[in-house]
Order: C-alpha cells, then structure tokens, then sequence
C-alpha cells in the first residue's frame, strides 16, 4: 500500500519528515501547499516524485491524488486547514500542538469522526522505540511517586527579538511560544503514561510580545505529582525522571529519548536502551500509515483522547499565566 502524501509547510521540519516517511516505503509525495509558488516549486523540485504544487489549499484538498495530509504550518493553522483537508475525506497527521485551544482540538476531533477519516497528532517521541521501553519497563519502578520532565532550548530566534525584531517563534498571532512549542513534549509523555492530572498549577514568564519565555507546571496525580520545566529563552541539561518506590527511570531527553536506565534502590543499574534503527520522524509515519493500512481511526498512543487532554493541560496553565491567543478571541 501506497499513501499519497500532501504537505502544508516548506520548512526544515517538513524536510525531515519527508526524509523520514520515505524510509517507510508505503509514503510518496504527490502534492505541495505553500502560500508562495516560488517556494512550492523550489521545494517540489527536490523530490523524484514530482509533486504537484498549489497555493490554493482547497485544490489540493479536493485532489484525487492526494489520500493523507501532513501539517507542519504556523500552531495557529492548524486547526483551520486539518478541518478543511478532512472535510474533504482527508486523512490528517497534523505536528503538535494538535490547535491552539481545547475548542479547536474538540471540532478537529469531531470533523474526522463525521468524514470517517484518521487524525493523529504528530508527537514523535511517545512512537520512538525508547518510550517503548519506557511504558514497558514501568512496572518495574513499583508504584510511581514523581514524573519530572524538563524541555528548555534556549532559542536562536530571541537573539532578534531582544533587538528588537519578532520572528515566528515569539509572535502570539501563530499561537507560538515555550509552553506550546516546547512543554507540549513534556506534557504528552506524562498524559500517554498517567492519564489525565487531578489539577495542574502554573507559572511562567511573559515577554513583552505577548508570548510565554518560560515556565514550569505542578500536576497534582492521586498518589503522586508530574513536574515540568519548559523554556525558549534559557537552557537545560538536565534528565527526565521516573521516579518510584523501587527505584527511578532517567531518560536523557523527553522530547527524543535515545538513553533509559533504572536505578534500584540497591544500587544496581538496568540499561533498557533500545536500539533505534530509523531517523526519529520515521516512526510517526509508520504509526499513522499503519493505521491506515489497517483501517483504524486513532492510535492507542497518540490517541485523540491523549491529545485532547494535553490541550486542557496547556490551556489551564495559559489561563493561569495569563497566556492568550488572537487564536481564542475567535471562540
């Protein structure tokens, strides 16, 4: 099986994908939005497949040669485009944050279910082979007291923005900032885990813009506490850990673990590493496609319920932080 592939975003995160899917064997890119037909061209014309370019998103939601569609568009897009593409019978892998808001992801949700369409939402850590590892070694650790996951990058793109000039990645009007570009990766991995927290506590740094610079989340768990520290504007070198009775899981990153090891209260140390044989994007791609090829229509990992309840996560600690979109003033 075959799925023909269009692609919303000439970015290097579309790139990367691209590269990765191939690696599937099933995906083939047959289509190319861009607002900018200079770009679409140039970016079409790097692939074997030649695929077509529009600038009209409609068109090539209409296509018959066009099965699945891969949003990698500006936070603030993506709800619009995913529902027209789907509207249009559509198959939709859409790059996290899945919307800006709870509403969003609630009508994206809705529209696949009305045209019987696959939505996913394209986490790529909670598909690596290590979060395998680490779901199955959990059990291990006894009963679980402290997830602690930390994402903080300090961002090329402030280097501008404290001169005086807002690129993409600090401008709200694409929903954009350290808790949705960023604390999405620690959040996702807590609720595929854990569930949905009993209540969540935020605080975080505003810039001047109108965006988050950084942050840090308590979510409060029956019998136990997720912890998280997310930041554009300073960075982290520390693990993230699982800790529990028996003993703690460190993995070295949360938004691409390639290392986990327990340590047990005796002193021993396990090595669960698992060998990752494919480019980090590629398992993203086999999830979804596999789905397809099986006919479902949501994953048991990336599930529209995880995805759903990581956006009430984000928009209960916007609220608090006093974090608002031009996205929400729509709703």
């Amino acid at each position: 099986m075959k799925v023909r592939f269009g692609i919303i975003g000439t970015n290097w995160i579309t790139e990367r994908f691209i590269q990765a899917a191939m690696e599937t064997e099933q995906f083939i890119l047959t289509a190319v939005y861009s607002r900018s037909e200079e770009k679409g061209t140039a970016f079409a014309a790097k692939y074997d497949t030649r695929p077509a370019v529009y600038t009209d998103l409609q068109q090539m939601a209409s296509s018959d040669e066009v099965d699945a569609v891969y949003i990698a568009s500006p936070n603030s897009f993506h709800a619009e485009q995913a529902i027209l593409c789907m509207n249009h019978g559509k198959h939709v892998l859409c790059e996290k944050p899945m919307a800006s808001n709870v509403e969003e992801v609630r009508s994206m949700i809705s529209t696949a279910k009305e045209n019987d369409v696959l939505l996913m939402e394209a986490l790529k850590s909670t598909l690596m082979p290590n979060f395998k590892a680490i779901k199955d070694n959990l059990y291990k650790l006894g009963l679980v007291r402290r997830y602690f996951a930390s994402y903080c990058q300090y961002s090329s793109r402030y280097d501008a923005f404290q001169q005086g000039t807002i690129l993409n990645a600090f401008n709200p009007q694409f929903s954009n900032g350290s808790l949705m570009d960023l604390g999405v990766y620690c959040i996702y991995p807590m609720v595929t885990l854990f569930g949905k927290p009993d209540a969540v506590q935020a605080v975080g740094t505003m810039l001047s813009s109108g965006v988050d610079g950084e942050g840090s989340l308590l979510l409060k768990y029956p019998e136990m506490d997720g912890v998280i520290m997310h930041s554009k504007i300073s960075h982290s070198y520390v693990p993230a850990e699982i800790q529990g009775e028996n003993g703690t899981m460190v993995i070295d990153k949360i938004n691409q673990p390639y290392d986990v090891k327990i340590y047990y209260r005796d002193g021993t140390i396990e090595d669960i590493t698992q060998t990752q044989t494919h480019e980090s994007m590629y398992y993203e791609a086999k999830e979804f496609i596999d789905l397809l090829e099986t006919g479902k229509r949501d994953s048991v990992i990336n599930s529209l319920e995880n995805s759903l309840i990581t956006a009430e996560i984000a928009e209960e600690a916007r609220r608090q932080i006093g974090l608002r979109y031009p996205a929400d003033e729509k709703l």
